[in-house]
């Protein structure tokens, strides 16, 4: 009530406004006003999750068929370009529910899974009720605040996706877990307001490790670049130490300044008396999803 409360708050503050109490309104001429004033309500729009089921697609075994469900996930509030989605079947709702359950019993009491269809029965006209439904349960669960702010919620869209690509990296296979870690990374992104910043490091670690390896050493540098501050504010050592020698490497073969990269890597070594740099950064992947 009082999050519901506060977002009213919010609205109101920005549709009473007026164009006149923009700042330096005085010398635009009305026209300025009004485009100045839909640039300000477009800033000020709140940013929510979407989620659309728009497809499904029907899978045959030998033994037995299932239906993946295409799960879009988008970002209100401004143009969001990057159409990422992922498949899942409804087991994977089911399993995600429960989980969620286990957490959240009391505040899930009015959200309700679909129920399942029974066996056999894949008409058009069942799938088409059921990927509606599954949509709106999606769009009830982030309505949930606590269940938003959970790690099981940005799990659900990104942990089958992540476990495959780290596999593909075990493999040697680094074009396609590249990929893959990508589509992981732009749905985290959108997911990351409501999650902790810590979120994006492993699929970041990930692609610095598959970039390197594809000889792409810019975008390698780029990605480690981007994990090592929550990796320094949130205190994730397994991961400093190898980041910053993945760093100063890469730093050196691109003519980039490591000269405090490197600082901080030698006292970070000291103060672990060698331990820090036991391990590379893609040792320590490797080691992730198993």
């Amino acid at each position: 009530m009082a999050e519901a409360q506060q977002g009213a708050q919010d609205l109101t503050e920005v549709d009473t406004m007026t164009p006149e109490d923009l700042p330096g309104s005085s010398s635009l001429t009305t026209k300025e006003l009004q485009q100045n004033w839909r640039a300000v309500k477009q800033r000020e729009r709140p940013v929510r999750l979407l989620f659309e089921i728009p497809s499904t697609r029907i899978v045959e075994h030998v033994l037995h068929k299932y239906v993946l469900y295409q799960v879009v996930v988008m970002r209100s509030g401004s143009f969001d370009s990057r159409r990422v989605s992922v498949e899942r079947r409804y087991s994977d709702f089911s399993r995600f529910h429960h989980k969620l359950l286990e957490e959240f019993d009391e505040e899930l009491e009015e959200v309700q899974l679909p129920r399942k269809m029974l066996s056999g029965n894949f008409s058009p006209e069942s799938i088409g009720e059921r990927r509606l439904a599954l949509q709106d349960y999606l769009a009830k669960l982030y309505a949930t605040r606590c269940v938003r702010h959970s790690p099981c919620f940005s799990a659900f869209f990104t942990e089958q996706e992540q476990q495959r690509a780290h596999g593909l990296l075990r493999a040697g296979q680094f074009r396609p877990a590249a990929e893959l870690l990508q589509t992981v990374l732009d749905i985290q992104e959108k997911l990351l307001p409501w999650q902790k910043p810590t979120l994006l490091v492993p699929a970041l670690a990930a692609l610095a490790v598959c970039y390197r390896d594809l000889d792409e050493p810019e975008r390698a540098f780029a990605a480690a670049q981007r994990a090592l501050p929550p990796v320094r504010r949130y205190g994730l050592t397994r991961y400093r130490a190898p980041l910053l020698e993945l760093l100063v490497d890469l730093g050196y073969q691109l003519g980039r300044p490591v000269a405090q990269l490197q600082d901080e890597l030698t006292a970070l070594r000291d103060a672990e008396r060698g331990e820090a740099s036991s391990h590379s950064l893609k040792e320590v992947v490797i080691q992730e999803f198993l």
